[in-house]
């Protein structure tokens, strides 16, 4: 087989296999694909993997904001419930998890370091500053631990499982 050949057939099975991962345009709920990972998980969710293509083309996409509606949801706050048990599972060796980790393409970030969870809807970061570099890890590349240069200090804006703004959350 040609390799044009071959690469046009990887490139329709990879937009076939994505297509489900494209939002509902219309009232922004969830896709028939996410609803299928949500409701298809009992206690955690399965963590893509850089190790995997398939996993590694969906980490890469673009997320998309949650709707007020889709916020409102029973299967938002099912996602939500499952991203936490995920996260603080003893199987996982991690703090935080993005809701596209898990295959759902929208911007939601759950964190536990300890203080209780903090769920954040449609984060963005405001402001930053100072530097420092430390180890980190990330459940997406699993047993990879590097030096990460990162600011001392983020501000974001977020909203909260209620759909209520937080305003400006700091973390040093």
């Amino acid at each position: 087989m040609k390799r044009s050949t071959l690469f046009l057939i990887l490139a329709i099975a990879l937009f076939i296999i994505l297509r489900g991962y494209i939002p509902d345009k219309g009232e922004g709920g969830f896709t028939a694909h996410e609803r299928a990972l949500i409701h298809g998980a009992d206690s955690t969710m399965r963590v893509l993997t850089i190790e995997d293509s398939l996993d590694l083309a969906v980490l890469r996409a673009p997320s998309t904001y949650l709707s007020p509606r889709t916020i409102r949801s029973n299967d938002f706050m099912n996602l939500c419930r499952l991203m936490l048990q995920t996260v603080t599972h003893p199987s996982q060796d991690g703090v935080g998890l993005a809701a596209p980790q898990i295959g759902i393409l929208r911007r939601v970030v759950v964190i536990d370091v300890g203080d209780g969870p903090v769920e954040m809807i449609n984060p963005t970061i405001t402001a930053r500053s100072g530097e420092e570099c430390s180890a980190e890890g990330c459940l997406s590349l699993p047993g990879v631990r590097r030096d990460v240069k990162r600011p001392t200090k983020v501000t974001v804006t977020a909203y909260d499982r209620n759909g209520d703004l937080l305003g400006d959350y700091a973390y040093d």
